[in-house]
């Protein structure tokens, strides 16, 4: 769910949308020493229901948990491996259910050298079911981090012993060939926003966008924490450049950034790749804004790739879909923008909070006090002096003044005829 927002009611018996990016929190209650072994209440709980759920999954191949994967055949084909993924709608769905289904079985049709092909899709009135061929290969990260598709997912990339980035041919190429696809479903008005090194298959040096449906499904992006954050980002076009920026980074180094805006880089492999990463996660590129897509493909690092592709492109979506698509991606930036403003707001109270409690501030208002108490009592004291001088004034003003009286003169004086 959204930052501070309320969990929508069921409606006619559906499950209301839920949000996999929300840390899952256990409260410790209590805890119990036995034989040097502690038994902690809160988190059992939580094991168990992780336990349940893991135990359920054919493949734990991604990081949702709740969208399961599962090795499936043809039986014309039997020896194609195939994936067939289920997932539960998210909060970010605003087609309606005629245009989603309508939408999800246009995927098939989608025909493209750098997104993997969908066999199969369909939807329900709250999940989605999709098919497609399984690579043995792995993902881009499963490259990176030098581990087996199959493995677990936090088996593979919590603490993976073996992490090296790319060359910088690899770089370009596979840089070249997502921006590529990125620029194919701008193009076409088609959201993805949902790109990591994760959602990206390698085949015979070529790359490949996974889970080109997610954006209809409503699914939050795996980047969502981040892309909250920051205001400048706030169309599904500028998440999948910031997305790039952290998959580039990735390639790059062998890793995902520890933290963003990123200033500071370690020493580069290739400097060519730095200018590229400081124009999407640096301070200034996440407060004034990002380049675009097509701004990318022409940088020095990507313009000179030599693309072979072996099919041409297509994906024909009807006009009344595209309005569809439109207004279904309007909603979707308007409840980023919407949580955007909400998460400031209360950063800007948190830090006026942390900055009135300081000890600093405090000091500050104790000497402050202290001023204004001494000036309090001088301008009291003042005030009685002035008071005092009034009535003293005052007093004397009564009293008419009063003329020495002339000296009565004495008979037969000369003093008086004079």
């Amino acid at each position: 769910m959204a930052f501070m927002e309320q969990q929508p009611q069921p409606m006619s018996g559906r499950k209301p949308p839920l949000d996999d990016t929300v840390p899952l929190i256990a409260v410790i209650e209590a805890s119990q020493s036995l034989q040097s072994h502690t038994k902690k209440k809160g988190m059992m709980g939580l094991f168990r229901l992780v336990s349940t759920i893991i135990s359920k999954i054919c493949l734990v191949i991604g990081w949702r948990l709740r969208k399961r994967y599962f090795l499936v055949k043809d039986k014309d084909q039997p020896k194609d491996k195939q994936v067939l993924s289920w997932a539960d709608l998210g909060p970010d769905k605003f087609l309606s259910d005629k245009d989603l289904l309508s939408a999800m079985k246009l995927l098939p049709t989608l025909s493209h050298s750098n997104i993997s092909p969908v066999t199969f899709a369909t939807t329900s009135e709250s999940s989605a079911l999709v098919i497609r061929v399984f690579s043995e290969k792995g993902t881009l990260r499963d490259h990176i981090c030098k581990v087996k598709p199959k493995e677990p997912f936090l088996k593979k990339y919590c603490n993976p012993k073996k992490i090296q980035g790319l060359e910088q041919q690899q770089i370009q190429t596979y840089g070249r060939q997502i921006l590529e696809a990125l620029k194919f479903l701008h193009d076409k008005g088609f959201p993805y926003g949902h790109l990591h090194a994760s959602n990206v298959l390698i085949e015979e040096n070529m790359c490949k966008l996974l889970d080109i449906e997610n954006s209809l499904l409503g699914l939050p992006s795996y980047y969502r924490p981040y892309v909250t954050q920051f205001r400048k980002i706030n169309t599904t076009e500028s998440i999948d450049v910031y997305s790039f920026g952290h998959l580039l980074y990735e390639m790059t180094y062998g890793r995902p950034p520890d933290a963003v805006p990123v200033d500071q880089y370690p020493p580069p492999p290739f400097s060519s790749v730095v200018s590229v990463l400081q124009s999407i996660l640096s301070t200034e590129a996440c407060k004034t804004g990002m380049p675009t897509v097509s701004q990318l493909l022409q940088t020095p690092l990507f313009s000179d790739v030599l693309l072979f592709n072996s099919e041409k492109p297509q994906f024909k979506i009807s006009s009344k879909l595209k309005e569809a698509l439109k207004s279904s991606k309007e909603c979707l930036e308007k409840r980023l923008v919407e949580e955007q403003r909400t998460i400031h707001q209360h950063k800007r109270l948190t830090r006026a909070q942390s900055h009135h409690g300081s000890e600093e501030e405090k000091r500050k208002r104790k000497i402050l006090a202290r001023k204004k108490s001494r000036q309090s009592t001088y301008e009291n004291e003042e005030d009685l002096s002035v008071k005092y001088n009034n009535n003293s004034a005052g007093s004397g003003a009564s009293s008419p003044p009063t003329c020495p009286s002339s000296p009565t003169p004495l008979p037969g004086s000369g003093v008086s005829r004079l």
